[in-house]
């Protein structure tokens, strides 16, 4: 199963870095559009998504995990988010259980 990121340009390149795939939108209608592809899709697994395309689209996603529970759709703080620095390899390990 793939993981794939959906997100600003940053956000994708850092988990592109470790080897993961990306989906790189501009706003949060093409993320939405994309994560609806990409639920569609049965070689994805887990779709991390950016809080700052997600957060205008959160009820949207609530819908779409509630129909299919596969993939695992996660919404991870954006680079530069109020947050705080954020080690993506961490939390990637941290969500497959690593």
């Amino acid at each position: 199963m793939q993981i794939v990121t959906v997100g600003s340009r940053v956000f994708v390149t850092s988990f592109q870095l470790a080897g993961v795939q990306g989906v790189i939108v501009g706003s949060p209608e093409k993320a939405l559009v994309e994560i609806t592809r990409l639920m569609n899709d049965s070689s994805v697994g887990l779709v991390l998504v950016s809080d700052d395309v997600s957060k205008n689209i959160s009820n949207k996603l609530t819908e779409l995990r509630s129909k299919k529970s596969t993939p695992l759709v996660f919404e991870l703080p954006a680079p530069g988010s109020q947050k705080g620095e954020v080690d993506y390899r961490l939390l990637l390990k941290q969500i497959l259980g690593v």
